[in-house]
């Protein structure tokens, strides 16, 4: 139905035109099968705030009713100039004071950093292309990542809280920030300041839900029906042609039409805790601001790889933590984010964006490759990956080829991925097999998903070990 476009016109159409208490329910001038509202109040409030704009300048672009279906290029030049606008307040200053934040670099290289991390082409093609506003709560999040790892808990904790309540999604990144907080105020002892920090960060997360939700706290019915749109559980396990698990998993078994509806999110829920538990006991025990970088990785892509009713544009949650260890493990962060854009290629391609495409992963891998020199920095310490090489070498002596696997394994990946881009643009998929090329993208990339939320899990797991091996060196 006109896609992403018309849901983001549709929404300003609603919130200029009807009641607030109307805007999440089902009626004359709100029909939910239309693009219904399915954000939390934040977005609805963003879209309110755009139509007043888009009403001064051409009413007919949110008349009710009458607006559907709506597209000129004059409206599309305004969507994305809402999206830049957005970007300009929010994620792009956030992205900037984060690399300045950087300790131990010059400032040629905080700058080549934020340059890499702003091309990141899976952001700029599904926010300018696909029009989206994911830079709005992305931001946020990373804002609360500065204040939380520079100690401005309390600031940090209000960002990330406003992050959740602009996009649910957020809380694929809810876990490692509650744990990393968790785990000061145990450092700080629950006895003294650190249950003082507790207090303080449960009033800010408890008024500010409050502040988000308030008119939608009149009535219970309406709290219940945004969280009803919020968590829509009854569409299934998944719906589109996504690279997590059970889309994948589906190829071979239909897990959908063998098991009951509530087995399937029993299921989903088991696999993704135990999936992201390690990691989070380990952050909660020792809370470090490394650890919680990577931890907000490693979470994010068990959500993605396993939780229930997951889209394809959800990667994006998980590439954001990616893009903040970009210095740290240049070589890894570089493949993972031309990895999450190539999985969302059924999408890209549906919206007409092949060629902006490949000109922003062309740039990206440019920028990354010349500001990191990722080729030349695969040893085992680069890679974060020698203390589990240590380990590994006191059972197998001989095992020294690590790094040489990785290399191959990421030459072959890519390979994969340009042949599969290029089979689905020129090939005509054979009719019994309609979704061929979009079932293999998904399998491709869930099978290097897979392989990265080992590799991440590895360096989290073995970060204390490589500390004590240094303390011994010192």
């Amino acid at each position: 139905m006109f896609g992403d476009y018309e849901a983001q016109r549709h929404w300003q159409e609603i919130t200029i035109n009807l009641p607030i208490k109307q805007w999440y329910f089902n009626g004359s001038d709100n029909n939910l099968q239309y693009w219904g509202l399915d954000y939390p109040p934040l977005t609805a409030y963003h879209s309110l705030l755009c139509a007043y704009v888009a009403k001064f300048i051409n009413p007919d672009w949110i008349a009710l009713h009458t607006s559907r279906g709506y597209e000129s290029q004059a409206h599309k030049l305004f969507m994305r100039a809402t999206v830049l606008i957005a970007d300009l307040l929010i994620y792009i200053p956030a992205v900037v004071l984060y690399c300045c934040c950087l300790k131990e670099i010059s400032t040629k290289k905080k700058i080549a950093n934020a340059l890499c991390i702003l091309l990141y082409p899976g952001l700029i093609l599904i926010d300018y292309g696909h029009f989206q506003y994911n830079s709005v709560s992305l931001g946020f999040a990373l804002w609360g990542v500065l204040g939380v790892s520079y100690d401005w808990d309390l600031l940090g904790s209000l960002a990330f809280c406003l992050a959740i309540n602009y996009k649910q999604m957020e809380l694929y990144h809810s876990l490692p920030f509650f744990c990393f907080l968790l785990g000061k105020c145990f450092k700080k002892g629950l006895k003294g300041k650190g249950f003082v920090l507790l207090i303080k960060l449960a009033c800010t997360v408890v008024a500010s839900f409050i502040l988000c939700w308030l008119p939608f706290f009149t009535e219970r019915e309406q709290t219940l029906q945004v969280l009803r749109r919020l968590f829509p559980v009854d569409r299934g396990l998944f719906e589109d042609k996504v690279a997590n698990i059970w889309c994948t998993f589906s190829v071979f078994l239909k897990i959908r039409d063998i098991l009951p509806h509530h087995i399937q999110i029993m299921i989903s829920f088991c696999f993704t805790f135990l999936s992201l538990l390690p990691t989070c006991i380990k952050l909660t025990l020792h809370p470090s601001p490394k650890g919680f970088k990577f931890t907000l990785v490693s979470c994010a892509l068990s959500f993605f790889l396993f939780s229930f009713q997951v889209h394809e544009k959800s990667i994006l949650l998980v590439s954001l933590p990616v893009c903040l260890v970009l210095r740290e493990i240049p070589f890894m962060s570089t493949w993972f984010l031309l990895v999450s854009t190539f999985s969302m290629l059924p999408l890209l391609l549906k919206d007409e964006l092949l060629m902006p495409s490949v000109v922003t992963v062309m740039a990206f891998f440019i920028a990354c490759a010349t500001s990191f020199s990722i080729f030349e920095k695969t040893s085992e310490e680069e890679l974060q990956l020698k203390s589990f090489s240590i380990s590994v070498r006191k059972y197998f002596p001989c095992f020294t080829f690590f790094p040489r696997i990785i290399r191959h394994l990421f030459l072959i990946s890519v390979m994969t991925m340009v042949l599969l881009t290029l089979m689905t643009v020129t090939l005509d998929p054979p009719q019994k097999l309609p979704d061929l090329f979009s079932v293999l993208v998904c399998f491709v990339s869930c099978l290097n998903f897979l392989f990265f939320l080992v590799y991440f899990n590895i360096i989290i797991m073995w970060d204390s070990k490589n500390g004590r091996n240094q303390k011994k060196i010192n």
